[in-house]
């Protein structure tokens, strides 16, 4: 059964968006919220990144996912809500509902309301039977569930290795808060990138189409429509790099030169070579994983690698909460 969705863009005050790239850029190390990449062209841009050849996490966790959904479906058993952060196309959703017994219903949350239209219609012409609850909003932020008639298990989906974007203490929050969500039968299938040869890593993150360029300075064009700032997009390069430290890719957005950018009521100074931070992305061990899920109040049942040792996907459940 489809459900209508409020295709009202996602509120991302003015006010908010403002205090938070004004707060970002006033540090001494400039960064922004890798959240506000996602307006409506940043995340088309992303489902073109995820066709890239250099990018392997999509179709990794794809063909994981269609290799393994099988076993998963039994382990969730029937009529499970499957509660998904961050929608965006829907793609490994659709193979992984085609295994799912009986699901009583199907709650997408993105902050992209045209990226969420796009996928509540695409999923609800292929299981024209399934309830449908579509949820507009910043999943790392508060939200609640919609009603639902029908009583079942929560399953939470967290494809994508976006658990990555989570600073490692943010994550175990992060994770812990949807424990507590799930309740006591909950169980959550989360993608986690894994650490690998940087070689591959930065490749991923630098193609050579430019694309992933394209999405990074996309967020300063953002900043220029909707706060009315004057970045200019040709000023300013993207460059990715594999921190071996950190564990973790950081995407920059660096300062061709030295220059001033007016936003409203204020003026931000760059320095050439000065960068924005806009994006970490972390990449675990299995074992670190392992014991942050743990920490977090989930306790692994099954995981799966693929050949390559690229990428991996976790089915979790909820732990007792002390």
């Amino acid at each position: 059964m489809f459900m209508s969705l409020d295709t009202t863009p996602f509120p991302s005050p003015a006010s908010r968006f403002l205090s938070d790239v004004v707060d970002g850029l006033t540090r001494e190390q400039k960064r922004l919220p890798c959240k506000y990449l996602y307006d409506d062209r940043g995340s088309q841009l992303f489902n073109a990144i995820c066709e890239l050849p250099e990018y392997y996490p999509t179709r990794t966790e794809l063909a994981l996912t269609e290799r393994f959904a099988p076993e998963v479906a039994q382990r969730i058993g029937e009529s499970a809500n499957l509660i998904e952060l961050g929608a965006g196309s829907g793609l490994k959703t659709r193979t992984l509902l085609t295994h799912l017994e009986d699901p009583a219903a199907y709650i997408p949350v993105d902050i992209s309301s045209h990226e969420l239209s796009r996928c509540v219609r695409a999923i609800s012409s292929q299981f024209p039977e399934l309830t449908v609850k579509p949820v507009v909003a910043d999943y790392t932020g508060d939200w609640s569930l919609p009603r639902l008639a029908r009583s079942a298990r929560s399953l939470f989906y967290f494809p994508g290795s976006t658990i990555g974007n989570f600073e490692p203490d943010a994550a175990r929050g992060f994770l812990a808060q949807k424990a507590a969500l799930a309740g006591s039968d909950g169980a959550l299938l989360i993608g986690v990138d894994l650490k690998k040869d940087p070689a591959i890593l930065e490749a991923a993150y630098n193609d050579r189409a430019g694309i992933t360029a394209e999405f990074n300075l996309n967020l300063l064009r953002r900043i220029n429509r909707e706060l009315n700032a004057d970045f200019a997009l040709h000023d300013f390069r993207h460059q990715a790099i594999y921190n071996a430290d950190a564990g973790r890719i950081e995407m920059h957005l660096i300062s061709e030169r030295d220059q001033q950018i007016a936003l409203p009521g204020r003026t931000i100074e760059f320095t050439r070579g000065e960068s924005i931070i806009t994006e970490h992305s972390y990449k675990y061990a299995i074992e670190e994983f392992a014991s942050l899920a743990e920490d977090a109040n989930w306790r692994t049942r099954s995981f799966w690698v693929d050949p390559d040792g690229l990428f991996s996907l976790w089915y979790l459940e909820t732990s007792e909460i002390h």
